[in-house]
């Protein structure tokens, strides 16, 4: 991997690549005869720890039988794993139904996500959801239920018991309970189910109050994932996502987490605890909406 890349792509390749092995009934050992090649080698290739060149992708996905959409996406991920500072365009190189974060999502342990403008995905109510996807440009209604459909089905991964559901841990500032959406009663709606959900087991809410100041400005929103050890050794680094209109940074090098967990840490220790942030979900709910 060159220096100034993220690993995220290689790593998300391999992950797909054993899946796509283990689907097609093949052992490594079985896989690296067929393939002609060390068992250490196709290890290295599971694990993200080797550069994939498109012509080993394309020999990988033939002897698994992949579709030719996942041929496709494999590919493009291949392709992309070689690029500094990586950028994922959705729709663009790689399909929009194979979506690089949903994967990480669903692999990880922990999250954490620290939100200036809107609820995170994974605690939206349908109708909150809605109201946000409509605000996009040129998006038809059909869209919207199918953006729905996927954001809820998303949220399963909060209550799966295999794997071990992840934790979530969401900071909001304090004026998304404020940023109305055009739908009132889905606005309020969507703060009570904000309280719901944190009272459930590896789910907590805080909120960040406006005396914070810069340090919530400086931030801007992101998310920390963590993901388990397979064995003894961590496989999986922890990576930061960042979203954006057209697209989405993912860092995983040491500095760049160290800077964003540091900020993560300084966030927590400014925002409300659990209790006084549900009572003040509490306190809009009842001021705004009643």
């Amino acid at each position: 991997m060159v220096e100034s890349g993220s690993s995220v792509p290689r790593r998300q390749l391999g992950r797909h690549l054993r899946q796509a092995r283990e689907e097609a009934g093949m052992t490594l050992e079985a896989a690296a005869q067929e393939l002609e090649w060390s068992r250490a080698k196709m290890y290295r290739i599971e694990g993200g720890q080797t550069l994939m060149r498109k012509h080993d992708v394309l020999a990988m996905c033939t002897v698994y039988a992949a579709t030719r959409e996942l041929t496709e996406a494999l590919v493009a991920l291949s392709v992309e794993s070689k690029s500094k500072g990586w950028w994922h365009a959705y729709g663009d190189v790689i399909p929009a139904w194979f979506e690089l974060y949903v994967g990480l999502e669903a692999a990880a342990s922990r999250l954490r996500f620290f939100q200036l403008a809107l609820i995170p995905g994974l605690l939206q109510t349908p109708e909150y959801a809605a109201a946000i996807f409509r605000t996009m440009p040129g998006t038809t209604e059909p869209e919207v239920t199918q953006a729905v459909a996927l954001r809820m089905e998303r949220q399963r991964l909060l209550t799966r018991r295999r794997p071990k559901a992840p934790t979530l841990e969401v900071i909001l500032d304090q004026a998304v309970l404020y940023r109305q959406v055009p739908d009132q009663e889905a606005m309020r709606a969507q703060l009570a189910h904000l309280v719901n959900n944190a009272q459930a087991t590896g789910v907590r809410v805080r909120i960040l109050p406006p005396d914070a100041g810069a340090l919530a400005a400086n931030a801007g929103s992101f998310a920390i994932l963590d993901f388990p050890p397979l064995g003894r050794q961590q496989v999986d680094p922890p990576t930061v996502y960042i979203e954006e209109l057209t697209g989405a940074l993912y860092l995983d090098k040491p500095a760049e987490l160290a800077t964003y967990a540091d900020r993560w840490d300084r966030l927590s220790a400014r925002a409300l605890s659990a209790d006084e942030s549900d009572d003040l979900i509490a306190t809009v709910i009842k001021e705004s909406y009643e």
